[in-house]
């Protein structure tokens, strides 16, 4: 039986497929399409130039796990062109204004050879026999101790055994396409239903040239049309880092019901456009086209037919909970915790479930201490098993949150809603964490104090911090998508001078706690002073 099956062959996937491999458990990815990347997808022009129709950049200041991952996969990349100079097209029957400015991508990177190079260097190393292509996924089913998939291939379906399945797919594909049997839980239904998926009714062009000749007329390659009659809304320079092989990218402003209507003259529309922008020069570009609205394996109903709404980075944290007692986990972009959408919230969601595989079986049930039968001896074993037992409590503490906060609503309180229910989970963790940490058995005979200070104190504090962040941005997160916090805008979405006054009651929390848990230390160091010699604790 697997250990782990991975659903998804898009950076999310390939990333936890990767760490699993590296770990040495076993793993099998199932991809729906007949190639890896998802949304990853890069074409080549006739000149070899590769065309990202997928996402295209990277940003190394503020998304430190992406950049991480393409200098340790030893990958090449290149500044995106751009001098700040742009063409704004603010009416159809006249000639483009010419702008000056600041970049407006803004230190955003590329990759050498094209985006999909990520996959490809991820998949390198990857057993083939653990990559499945063309795996449709149709159910799922909780059988107790592990869990069934069920795959539709062009030949026949096929059922899988795993101990954990990670559906790393958008979650709306998820209630278009997979059956869950028993049903997901209302919450974590309607957080999946309300996750919009990233540019997953967009549409986007790239237009190979002979020779890059907005350059040689001293323009970036940036345009803007803001017009009714708008093609392509958003243009960019798509060339290779030399600017030797030349290409435009852009975005299409027509929405999906349009593309459709206008299928047939739709390319004849965009070299239009191009032309009317940069000149004669441009017209009968190679044009590569890639309509993500019509992929039945990125773009789901509710994407095609629903407005895109405000887009937050911080997904709804029910996405982040692993379901069927740690058998099922939701991943992909869209349940990151930081830049979800994005590459980097693939990366987040990979590390998340890494981060719980790897804890199964390192804590034992939550409030029992740590026994002789769990192979724990010494300090640093009971210490590292207490790491593991808080950073469990991240959920409890969340689902804490969120029944304060539904008690508050049903008895009619109006004022400090997310205040008083995220102080009083943290304070329940800390409650908790004291009980464990009496019952911890630890050897405090070579335990130094330091100015009344237990020098265990410092790993016993660091597994809260996480705990304490991730509670309060999965609060904020969670608001945000609360539709029963709609009508309470200060707590919909809370102000900064209010997540402030959050973090001090959190401060003022952690203090006490830190303060009760060093005088627990230091009464079993003296315990064991005041034993008898010959006598261990």
């Amino acid at each position: 039986m697997l250990e782990t099956a991975i659903v998804g062959g898009g950076l999310c996937g390939m990333a936890l497929a990767r760490s699993l491999q590296q770990r040495g458990g076993s793993f099998a990815v199932f991809e729906a399409r007949h190639r890896l990347g998802g949304r990853v997808l890069s074409a080549r022009s006739k000149a070899g130039l590769a065309l990202d129709l997928g996402p295209t950049w990277f940003w190394s200041d503020t998304q430190p796990l992406l950049a991480g991952l393409i200098a340790e996969l030893g990958l090449s990349d290149f500044a995106q062109h751009d001098d700040g100079t742009v063409l704004h097209l603010k009416e159809a029957d006249k000639p483009a204004e010419q702008i000056s400015g600041p970049p407006i991508h803004q230190g955003a990177r590329r990759l050498s050879g094209g985006m999909t190079q990520l996959i490809t260097a991820l998949s390198r190393d990857l057993p083939q026999s653990c990559i499945h292509l063309g795996h449709e996924l149709m159910r799922i089913v909780d059988c107790g101790t592990h869990v069934r998939l069920i795959f539709a291939t062009e030949a026949e379906s096929v059922a899988i055994e795993a101990r954990r399945a990670v559906l790393a797919l958008p979650p709306r594909l998820l209630i278009d396409h997979v059956g869950f049997f028993p049903a997901l839980d209302d919450a974590t239904f309607e957080a999946m239903r309300s996750a919009e998926t990233w540019m997953a009714a967009q549409a986007k062009v790239v237009v190979a040239y002979d020779q890059a000749h907005w350059r040689d007329k001293g323009q970036s390659g940036n345009a803007f049309v803001s017009h009714e009659q708008a093609v392509v809304g958003e243009i960019f320079d798509a060339c290779d880092e030399g600017g030797d092989r030349a290409a435009l990218g852009g975005f299409l402003a027509f929405p999906p019901d349009l593309r459709e209507a206008f299928n047939v003259g739709l390319p004849m529309l965009m070299d239009s456009q191009m032309v009317q922008l940069f000149g004669s020069a441009l017209e009968g570009g190679e044009q590569h086209y890639q309509d993500w609205a019509s992929e039945r394996f990125t773009c789901s109903a509710l994407d095609r037919t629903t407005p895109r709404g405000e887009h937050s980075e911080i997904a709804n944290p029910m996405l982040r909970r692993a379901l069927w007692e740690g058998r099922l986990h939701l991943g992909g972009a869209e349940t990151a915790s930081h830049a979800a959408g994005y590459l980097e919230g693939a990366l987040n969601a990979a590390k998340r479930i890494e981060r719980a595989i790897a804890r199964i079986g390192a804590a034992p049930p939550s409030g029992r201490a740590p026994a002789a039968g769990d192979g724990l001896s010494g300090n640093a074993a009971s210490l590292a098993w207490f790491a593991a037992w808080v950073a469990a409590q991240r959920d409890a503490a969340f689902d804490d949150y969120r029944q304060r906060l539904a008690r508050s609503l049903a008895t009619q309180q109006r004022e400090q809603l997310t205040q008083l229910a995220v102080l009083g989970a943290i304070e329940q963790v800390f409650a908790a964490a004291l009980q464990v940490l009496d019952a911890l058995t630890l050897d405090m005979r070579e335990v130094a104090v330091e100015r009344g200070r237990s020098a265990l104190m410092p790993e016993i504090q660091k597994p809260f911090r996480d705990v304490m962040q991730s509670l309060l941005d999965d609060a904020v997160a969670f608001n945000r998508t609360s539709c029963a916090l709609s009508n309470f805008p200060f707590e919909h979405k809370p102000s900064k001078d209010y997540v402030q006054t959050i973090l001090r009651d959190i401060a003022a929390a952690w203090q006490e706690f830190s303060l009760a848990a060093n005088r627990l230390l230091l009464a079993k160091a003296e315990a064991v002073r005041r034993q008898p010699t010959g006598v261990s604790s």
